[in-house]
């Protein structure tokens, strides 16, 4: 019966330290758009193929894959 007289008030600091948490949070903007960053990685735009530094004179080309063989 002791140890409620510890555990009760322990665990009602923990339930307000997490409110306070959470309050500031959501005041600071953190819950906003919690859909954007997760779409944002389906409608990235694919980036070209990187281009080979040629020599002068000579038109670039599309990086070749590398070969399974090595």
């Amino acid at each position: 019966m002791e140890a409620l007289y510890l555990l009760i008030p322990l665990s009602l600091a923990i339930i307000a330290l997490a409110a306070w948490i959470f309050l500031r949070m959501s005041d600071s903007g953190q819950f906003d758009d919690m859909d954007a960053p997760a779409h944002s990685i389906l409608l990235d735009d694919d980036l070209p193929a990187p281009m080979d530094i040629t020599p002068e004179g000579e038109a670039p080309r599309p990086h070749d894959p590398p070969s399974r063989d090595a």
